[in-house]
């Protein structure tokens, strides 16, 4: 049975995570809603050269060409107003939502319970309904403001992933640093996934040397 999660895009920076999540899910059976923020759009013009308009009015047309039909016809796309949409409601049911990535904009009204469009909705229907929230942000430095929010959105009941790939299993592309992190928000989904390596203990071989070793 299909299941539909709900990919929110916000304006923070590491868009290529949100891609390669949709992807993976599309590419294990299954169905993924997307709604970009106005910030996000903007983010993911510049980091992607996706045009989707500025409220991600555009997303129907440019969603073949993105991601490639087989996937596109898997996602349903809303744009950021459309605070109607199936997902904002607990009644329609899914299996949870990823923030990915988020920024510490929608983080805050997250952690407060202010919906101001329909990413930060879905979030708050998936804390008042106890589905998995799964929040990615990629900020750094964090200030004191981003670790009570963090803090409170943990003890709220999210999962708090940030876009922190590891090294251990010696990544030679950036594909593989952003499997990582899209890896352990499957696990945490509870969809099954080969997407990422994962340890094998000090005494078993990882990965062949990649970054930081010379190679010919």
């Amino acid at each position: 049975m299909t299941v539909r999660y709900f990919v929110g895009i916000t304006g923070a920076s590491g868009h290529a995570y949100a891609e390669r999540l949709i992807r993976a899910l599309v590419g294990r059976g299954q169905g993924v809603d997307l709604s970009i923020t106005e910030a996000g759009c903007k983010v993911l013009r510049h980091e992607l050269g996706v045009d989707a308009g500025e409220r991600g009015e555009r997303l129907p047309d440019v969603l073949a060409d993105w991601l490639g039909a087989d996937v596109a016809k898997e996602v349903r796309s809303f744009i950021t107003g459309a605070v109607e949409a199936p997902p904002s409601s607990g009644t329609s049911l899914g299996g949870g939502a990823i923030l990915i990535p988020c920024s510490m904009g929608t983080l805050a009204r997250v952690s407060v319970g202010f919906s101001s469009n329909l990413v930060e909705r879905v979030a708050d229907v998936c804390l008042k309904e106890g589905r998995p929230l799964v929040i990615v942000p990629r900020e750094t430095p964090l200030s004191e403001v981003h670790l009570e929010n963090l803090l409170r959105l943990k003890r709220l009941g999210a999962i708090v992933l940030p876009a922190m790939p590891g090294f251990y299993h010696r990544p030679r592309t950036i594909d593989d640093l952003l499997d990582h992190v899209v890896g352990k928000v499957l696990d945490r989904l509870g969809v099954q996934n080969d997407v990422g390596a994962r340890w094998k203990g000090l005494d078993e071989p990882q990965a062949e040397p990649g970054i930081g070793r010379d190679r010919p």
